[in-house]
Formats: C-alpha cells, structure tokens, sequence
C-alpha cells in the first residue's frame, strides 16, 4: 500500500536527468513538517491523469508545485485535473513562471495559493498554517521574503546515490546577479548573496564522497567575488580525480589573473564555463543594459583556448531589440573565429516580470503566447526570417554543438584547393554564419523538419551537401565523417562514404561494437567547432 503523506512537493522536469533543486531546497527546510512530506519528481512527457493519480494515492493535504517556462502547460493540466477530483486538497504554487504577472494566469486561478519569490522558508510556514489552522484565512498571493542564505537548511544531502549515478547535480554558491539585463529574470535578483563558503564546501565535500562526479553551478556570475570563486576552484583542483567536471557560468570579461593561475592546473576537460555573450552589436547591447567589455571578452576567451583545457560554452541570442540578421551574423563569426567549442544559439523569449517589454512598441516586438514564449518577429527581423533563423539555431545544434561532427562542421565554411585538400588561407574563408545558413536552407528544403533526423541521416546529408554543393573533394569529405564517427566511438560506415574510402583490412575476428559514449547533459564537454 503506497504511504500517505500530508504535504507533496512535486514538479515536471523536462527530462529524467535534471533534478528539482528547487523543491530539494523546500523540502529540507520544512523542519518539524519534514516527516509529513514527501517529494515526487515527473516528467513533461508523462500523461497529466497519471501524474494526478500518483499524487492522490497518496491521499495529501497540501500539494506544492515548482512552475517554470518549459512545464507551465502540462503543470496547468496537473492542476485542473486535481482540483476537478479533489477540490479539497490545497494547491500552493512557486517558482519564476508565477512570481511575476500572475493576474490572468489560468494555473493561478485554480490554485489555493501562490508564493512569489525564493520560498525556502516561506513554504514551510504556508503549510503549518493550512495544516493547523484549516480554517484561517491566508492570502491568495504571498511574497516570499527575501531569506538569509545562512539561515537556508542545504539540501544536498537529499541526493540519492541514483541522482548522483544518472542525474544532473545542481549547486550554487551564491544568488542574484548585479546586471541589468533586460531579458533576464537574474536582472530582478539584488542584491548578489553568498552561501556561508565553509558551510557550502562542507556540503560539497560530502557529494565527493558520496561519489557525485559531475556538478553545475546554477550561480549567475560565478567569478564575480574572486575571494569565492578561488576558493572554490581550488577546492576542486585539489580533489581532482578522473570523471569530475565542474560547471560555471561566467562574467566573460572578468578573468583576473589569480583565477587564471587556478583554471590553468586544471586537466583538459575537467572546466565547463558557459559565458553569456548575447550580442557583439553595441547599440543593441546598449538597449538591453548590457555592460560588458568586448575587447577584454575576446582576450580572456583567447586565454582559455590556448592556455587551458577548459571546455567554452557561449551564448548568443536571436532577436534582441535592435539586432539584424547582419548584425547577428558578424557578431556569430566573430564568436566562431574566437574558438569556442560550443555556441548556443538562442531564440529571444518574453519571460514574465523582465523590463524588455518596454522596447515592444519601438521595435514591433511579437512573441509568442504561447510558453516558452519565444520571439515571432520584430522591426528588424520578420516571421520568415525568423523561422530561417530558428532552423539554423536547430541544425547548428545537431551538427555543431552536439560533438558528432568536430572535423566536419568546419568544412562548411571552408574552400577547396585545386589539388582537393583543404585551404584554410584566411582570403578564402567565408562567412561561417553565411555558409551555415546556406547549408540549413538546403537542409531543411530535403528533410522538412527540424527534429528526429537520425545521425546516419545527418551524415549522409553533410557528405551530400558539402561534395555537390560545396564543391569538395569527396575522399576529403568521407575521411572527415567516418574520423568524426570514429572519434565518438562508432565503428560503422554509412554506406554513402564507402566508395570513397580507403578498403579497410579485414579483422581476424569481429570486434566487439563500441559505442558513442553517452552524454549526461548539454553541457558535457565536447570539441564541436576545431578541426584535429
């Protein structure tokens, strides 16, 4: 018989592997409600009726929900269908999708309640309240009071040895942000608040132990308190052991040498820093209260490709205010020509309570209703582009980010000599944002999706692209794939390489078939854009 619980803490993750810190942080902190309370974790692609049916049998009292961008809809389902079948279970919702313009929401109006802001202490007193006092009146709407991050109870203990086998490990050394970018939610988050170091490392100290091997950072500007940040990276350099990586998002242009001196002892691969670049354009980083210097942005991204083995994810966004295809695509090619291993293209979205909704009517900005709320059109960029843009977005992410294809991806934007080798002469590269444009034009006009193409597909089509409409060296070409296939541990061939390579020797006995080794997150290091 499944146990009864009082209060239910649960969410939809886009996937298995990301754990809810949110709710891990709620339920540590409810003190003396602790043992009345269990936390359940789903997923955006289970049915909404089972997910109400694994919560009910538990017959609960109080249900709390964590609501973000990407499980607003199924959430809403969740919720109707609770309330239909037992309207007297009470719903308190948190998190960022309802902490700001919550009038009209349709998951606010079936809810009992809403917490606005960082709940940790505030959702275990909503419940005491409602559990021992059913009767007394409380607010629809409750801010959360900013809490004292000493006084937050840690929850990382509440990781099970299965969340650190296979799941994504969250961590965070600190909250908030001091910029005022305008299409992010970290913009609302001041003042910048430290976690207790010692009592933080304490804890991380413990996941080692425990055996976690893989954490991300969840702080906004890891690097923006040196003495922290230091510390930290230090703490992991000396506890370094094969399989531990450590992710940190980054300011870009703040890279000071006593954080240099530490990065640099760290093993290839160990360091992931995702760095927020967004724009290269000024005047659209000036519409949107981007601060950042470029200059020292590309020096320190320079550094970090040639004097270390940390793995660079940087971020460009599509559809800023103010920022045309020609404008995106020098700032893409200057990124490119910077060497990141990883860039991920974004697509603007219109989250709740962000102050870029004051350049709509100057820039025609239209987004999407819909969540995630993403850019439709704008001024500078009309819907057509924008799906032209969303596409390559899509495809750069198949072929590029995803590591399958590190010699290959460069060819795209490569000319060919007239022996059919690769001339990598300066006057002869194109626009790589031009040339991959081009490409997922093509793409698209054979496949006619944007999803589901296999990697043998993907294959076929880069070989077919690059020999035809490239003008490439088929040998070069087919040598190029079957090294990337090679590399992420396949043995095959895709049969459209084979008249074009080497006849391989027969092995006395067949070898056992390898496999690509299997990626835990987006975020795990690859080497997308460098040839070998």
């Amino acid at each position: 018989m499944t146990p009864s619980s009082d209060i239910l803490l649960t969410t939809l993750n886009a996937k298995f592997i990301h754990c809810a810190f949110g709710l891990r942080y709620l339920y540590a902190n409810l003190g003396a409600l602790q043992p009345r309370a269990t936390l359940l974790e789903f997923e955006i692609q289970q049915r909404p009726l089972d997910i109400v049916e694994a919560l009910l049998v538990r017959r609960p009292r109080i249900v709390g929900l964590g609501v973000y961008i990407w499980n607003v809809r199924e959430t809403t389902e969740v919720v109707a269908l609770l309330k239909r079948l037992a309207p007297e279970v009470i719903v308190i919702l948190g998190g960022p999708e309802v902490s700001y313009e919550w009038e009209g929401q349709e998951i606010v109006r079936l809810a009992d309640h809403v917490i606005t802001g960082e709940a940790d202490l505030k959702f275990a007193e909503v419940c005491g309240t409602r559990l021992a006092e059913p009767t007394t009146a409380v607010p629809k709407i409750i801010p959360a009071e900013l809490p004292k991050l000493e006084d937050v109870v840690l929850p990382y203990e509440l990781y099970t040895p299965d969340d650190l086998a296979h799941r994504v490990i969250y961590v965070e050394a600190s909250r908030g942000c001091p910029f005022t970018c305008e299409f992010c939610l970290s913009s609302l988050d001041l003042p910048v608040r430290q976690f207790p170091l010692e009592k933080f490392l304490t804890a991380m100290d413990r996941l080692l132990a425990r055996g976690a091997t893989q954490f991300k950072f969840v702080d906004r500007t890891f690097n923006l308190n040196l003495h922290v940040s230091r510390a930290i990276l230090q703490f992991f350099l000396a506890r370094m052991r094969p399989g531990l990586f450590v992710h940190y998002e980054m300011v870009p242009d703040r890279l000071p040498e006593p954080l240099r001196e530490v990065i640099a002892q760290f093993p290839p691969g160990a360091l992931q820093f995702e760095v927020g670049i967004q724009t290269f354009d000024e005047a659209t980083a000036r519409h949107i209260s981007r601060r950042q210097d470029y200059a020292k942005l590309a020096e320190n991204l320079t550094w970090l490709r040639t004097h270390t083995g940390v793995h660079v994810h940087a971020d460009l966004i599509v559809g800023l205010p103010g920022e045309s295809q020609t404008s995106f695509a020098a700032g893409f090619d200057r990124l490119v020509a910077l060497g990141p291993q990883e860039i991920q293209v974004g697509i603007l979205k219109r989250l709740r309570g962000t102050p870029i909704v004051r350049h709509d009517a100057e820039f025609q900005m239209c987004y999407s209703p819909l969540p995630p709320y993403e850019l439709l059109a704008n001024r500078d960029l009309d819907f057509p582009t924008m799906q032209r843009l969303r596409r390559f977005a899509r495809y750069w992410d198949l072929v590029a980010n995803s590591g399958n294809f590190r010699a290959t991806t460069p060819l795209l934007w490569r000319a060919e000599s007239r022996a059919g080798t690769l001339d990598t002469q300066p006057s002869t590269l194109t626009s790589p944002f031009a040339a991959f444009l081009a490409f997922s034009d093509w793409l698209f006009a054979r496949v006619g999706k944007r999803h589901g193409i296999a990697l043998d597909a993907l294959a076929e089509a880069l070989f077919l692209y690059l020999t035809t409409v490239g003008g490439l060296a088929a040998p070069l070409v087919a040598t190029s794939i079957l090294a990337d296939f090679e590399r992420a541990g396949r043995r095959e061939r895709p049969a459209c390489l084979q008249p074009h390579l080497p006849t391989a020797p027969r092995p006395a006995t067949k070898p056992a078939r390898a496999t690509a080794p299997k990626r835990q997150a987006k975020h795990l290091p690859t080497d997308a854009l460098t040839p070998p």
